[in-house]
């Protein structure tokens, strides 16, 4: 800690040469936002509450517990993360069960739907549940809101029957998370941790501990550590604080404090001289991967609060930020080293109480060890030589763009920002000053901070000793992988590298070589659709503007035109499903995509263009003052795809990279067979083999992209948010009105790729590492396109997964979830999709099947039951108000209103309300008359599954 710490004070002593805005003491204290009211009861409980407008009458309710897996004995691993859920299973004042009254059927009754507005996690060091998006209207709905929080504090009742009840469910939540790269890790971390507690800490913990625990060992734990003086209150949202306070202190006040509190211990991680290499392979891994840390102490709590801290974390950041380009412009060779890589700087893998700098690479198989030797040369590069003045500059740009974004955005952030803010203040003493203080502080600290104080820093990172190496790869015949010694060796040459300082090729060339001839505004309409201004342009293009306040720092853009790859024949299948990874591979106008990214330092403004089946897209994004570059982006997108073969020789060894051991993963062969089961042998249910990637075709990708963007005349634009439209109209005219017109009139084809029709099953045997079935039902058939039957689809989904939770996932402890959902399309031809998915038990599939397939036709006579309808209609009423605040949304209006014709906010409110229980049942069984029936089942073989 000293080496590295004494490094980094060093290097700060750079800050403090003309800061003006604080004295020349980079110890200072940093202030508190004063727009929260922080406060500890005499419990201990620690409180955070704030009144923010964003989202209208709405509050989000948090508690931060300071417990996690970490402090759990051998005979209690996976009690937290278990107790975490048995938090929604029964509390004092929402028993649940006989009573009705439980945390989530009344949470749904309000519009705060589980999983989506209600949930928690749990991780090593601390356990946060949530309770977001609660409507402020009715007050005694927030009443209630704390009044959870109070019993997931000290009153959650762990019934004997409940506990029982969830231990199917988290049996299945580790089946369905029991990865390859999930085993290793968990197998890994006895080398990592050697002599620690962290060498077995996963939350999911032990099969056998969750399958046998007695009752009283989670009581036991739950005394032990959930208690207010390890607990944080976090409160933000549309209310009033004054009155929140003395309503959490009287909620609150019957929460006593322990008398003999266990000590709530952060266990360290030890030294180590000689490094600690990790192997691991396994048969359901897909590409090799390798990560190394140099562990460095974790900066003191105590010192967090100071200005000191900030700019150790901002040199940190541009370091950091530094190496990952220079290893994003690596990747872009035509044989890359490695199929990607990145750097980081934070916590030790899964320990807080140490730092680490990380740096890490995947790689095709076979080529893990010029990976390794890769990003080692770079890492070891950046240390001796440093960064360069201009790569600074473009980081620190983006660095002050970002920071300037977030200051913009001050009277616009939601409660989430906040909350995030207040959760990482309270369990890690993260510094939270507000975006003002910190706005102008890094104003002035950052352009006084020189790349030589980053480069000092830097140096510190990589260290002799502290490294530790996890190394994964598929586990193959054949396939060799370099040895602990051979990694060591690897290590300790780091210092002896035949390095060249990197150069930094910087063109100061504009994005357009030539300036557009542009055309003019023909014509000019305000009040248009959803109070949007129509301006029609020379070349044709329709362009649709509508102004908000929803956002500071933000311009939604999006064009479309239809005729999509369906305008090429289906021969040329290869090549269509290549069109948008490969189109603009090399960059546009004179920029391949590193040169780009360099040229667009401290700018936000983004251009991205993409072909479906039946239309062509552009879509981008921009901070209102550069408004300009997102137009010459659009441009250039639209005109100038840049050729570029070694960029295409890259993407390909990249793809093959991907593919080459794809089938490893049991979840390949199960999206196979389904595809087969949907589209049979249609030419364009195509999935990209290893072998298909050298046939494609450059040139004729290229030629398909210009195709599709030659012609603007059937291009329609919106651009939805902070818009001035009298300065937006003469870029509009020059850039959009500069693209190419053809004037042709075109739509898309149908290229009959239908689902296929009446009954068909397919069940098969796949080898899993961890036996596992999974499920997939399929019913289609032809359906109107209108917002009615769009808003009928929803309603069965939503209340079939309600259904599907009671009775799959409470009663039977059969699968961790099951996912339903219904798509309603139009285009090429209108049909309706209703798809149910799960994962369970080989030996149980049957019986789940069944289930599923039972409730299903109960829905198609009975309908939802009242109580699902009133929750669901309370929901999306919510939603619904929430959403028209979002740019997004109203950029997605536009695009189906032109693309469809369907208005989505006409009525809606009016729409939602009119629809019953029995046009939802109706709707369902007009569906399953159809016949259409698709399953398809992966299990394991016969003896696995014993």
């Amino acid at each position: 800690m000293k080496h590295l710490l004494r490094g980094f004070f060093i290097a700060v002593l750079f800050i403090c040469c003309n800061f003006q805005l604080v004295s020349a003491q980079p110890m200072q204290t940093l202030p508190v936002d004063k727009n929260v009211r922080i406060g500890k009861l005499e419990n201990g409980l620690t409180y955070y509450i704030r009144h923010n407008a964003l989202p209208e009458k709405r509050v989000e309710f948090h508690i931060a517990q300071k417990v996690g897996s970490i402090l759990e004995e051998p005979q209690q691993r996976g009690l937290a993360h278990f107790l975490e859920h048995m938090a929604f299973n029964g509390t004092k004042n929402f028993p649940g069960d006989e009573t009705g009254l439980g945390i989530v059927p009344w949470c749904e009754t309000k519009g705060i739907k589980f999983g989506t507005n209600l949930n928690a996690y749990t991780s090593i060091d601390k356990t946060v549940y949530r309770i977001s998006n609660v409507p402020t209207d009715n007050v005694s709905v927030v009443d209630s809101c704390l009044l959870i929080l109070h019993d997931w504090s000290s009153a959650i009742n762990l019934a004997d029957k409940e506990i029982d009840k969830e231990r199917g469910v988290i049996r299945e939540e580790w089946r369905s998370r029991n990865s390859g790269m999930q085993r290793i890790m968990t197998n890994a971390l006895p080398t990592m941790y050697p002599d620690s507690k962290y060498a077995d800490c996963m939350p999911i913990g032990s099969l056998d501990v969750i399958n046998n625990f007695p009752y009283q060992d989670i009581r036991d734990y739950y005394a032990k550590w959930y208690r207010p003086d390890l607990q944080g209150i976090m409160i933000v949202g549309d209310i009033n604080v004054d009155e929140m306070e003395a309503k959490l202190k009287k909620v609150f006040a019957d929460v006593k404090a322990p008398v003999h509190p266990a000590n709530r211990i952060y266990y360290p991680v030890a030294d180590n001289q000689e490094p600690l290499i990790f192997i691991g392979t396994d048969k359901e891994i897909e590409t090799p991967s390798i990560s190394f840390f140099f562990k460095s102490e974790a900066f003191p709590d105590s010192l967090k609060n100071t200005i000191n801290y900030y700019g150790i974390q901002y040199m940190l950041s541009m370091g950091i930020s530094m190496l990952n380009s220079r290893l994003a412009e690596i990747r872009q060779q035509a044989d890359p080293p490695f199929t990607g890589a990145s750097a980081g700087y934070g916590d030790f893998f899964v320990a807080k109480t140490k730092s680490a700098f990380g740096i890490d690479a995947s790689s095709k198989i076979g080529g893990i060890e010029l990976a390794m030797k890769t990003i080692l040369e770079e890492a070891e590069r950046a240390r001796r030589f440093g960064f360069t003045e201009t790569e600074y500059d473009r980081a620190r740009a983006n660095y002050l763009q970002r920071v300037e974004s977030a200051y913009n955005e001050r009277e616009k952030m939601k409660n989430d920002t906040y909350v995030n803010e207040y959760i990482s203040n309270f369990l890690d003493n993260e510094p939270m000053p507000g975006i003002e203080y910190e706005y102008a502080m890094m104003n002035k600290l950052a352009p006084n901070i020189p790349v030589t104080a980053i480069n000092q820093v830097m140096q510190q990172l990589i260290t002799d000793n502290n490294q530790v190496v996890l190394l994964a790869g598929p586990e193959k015949e054949g396939l060799k992988y370099p040895t602990k010694e051979e990694i060591t060796a690897l290590l300790k040459q780091m210092k002896s590298f035949d390095l060249k300082p990197y150069e930094d090729k910087v063109s100061n060339e504009p994005l357009l070589k030539e300036e557009p001839k542009g055309g003019k505004i023909i014509s000019e309409k305000a009040g248009d659709i959803y109070g949007t201004t129509k301006l029609v342009l020379s070349n044709g293009v329709k362009v649709y503007i509508k102004p908000t306040d929803y956002k500071a720092d933000q311009i939604l853009m999006k064009g479309t035109s239809l005729g999509g790859s369906s305008q090429f024949a289906d021969k040329e299948i290869l090549n269509i499903s290549q069109i948008n990874g490969v189109a603009l591979v090399g960059g546009i106008g004179n920029f391949n995509k590193v040169d780009l990214g360099k040229a667009l330092a401290g700018k936000r403004a983004s251009v991205g263009a993409g072909v479906s089946a039946t239309t062509e897209t552009v879509s981008g994004s921009c901070s209102p003052k550069d408004f300009e570059t997102m137009m010459q982006l659009t441009y250039l997108t639209f005109t100038a795809p840049r050729k570029d073969n070694e960029a295409f020789e890259s993407y390909k060894n990249r793809l093959k990279a991907e593919l080459q051991n794809a089938d490893a993963n049991p979840m390949t062969a199960f999206s196979d067979t389904i595809s087969y089961a949907l589209y049979g042998n249609h030419p364009r249910s195509f999935s990209m083999k290893e072998e298909d990637v050298d046939k494609i075709d450059y040139d004729r990708v290229l030629e398909m992209y210009k195709d599709r963007f030659k012609d603007a005349s059937d291009f329609t634009f919106y651009f939805v948010g902070n818009v001035d439209i009298e300065k937006m109209k003469p870029m509009i005219a020059k850039y959009l009105g500069g693209l190419p017109s053809i004037n042709r009139k075109e739509s898309f084809k149908d290229t009959k790729m239908e689902i296929r029709k009446g009954q068909y099953k397919n069940e098969f045997a796949k080898k899993q590492e961890t036996p596992m079935a999974s499920i997939m039902f399929l019913f289609s058939g032809t359906c109107k396109y209108d917002l009615r039957n769009q808003m009928t689809l929803s309603i069965l989904d939503q209340a079939l997964d309600m259904v599907y939770t009671a009775e799959i996932r409470e009663k039977e402890g059969g699968s961790y979830g099951v996912n339903c959902s219904g798509s309603l399309s139009r285009y090429p031809k209108e049909q309706l999709v209703l798809q149910i998915v799960f994962q369970t038990d080989p030996a149980k599939k049957d019986k789940l099947s069944g289930i599923v397939i039972e409730q299903l036709n109960k829905m198609a006579k009975e309908g939802p039951s009242a109580e699902h309808m009133q929750k669901i209609k309370e929901y999306m009423l919510k939603k619904y108000k929430d959403a028209q605040k979002e740019n997004s949304y109203w950029l997605g209006n536009l695009d189906e209103y032109f693309y469809t014709g369907i208005d989505y906010t006409k009525d809606y409110e009016t729409l939602v309300n009119s629809i019953t229980a029995k046009d939802v049942q109706e709707f369902l069984a007009k569906l399953m008359k159809q016949n259409n029936e698709i399953q398809v089942i992966m299990t394991v073989p016969e003896e696995e599954a014993k």
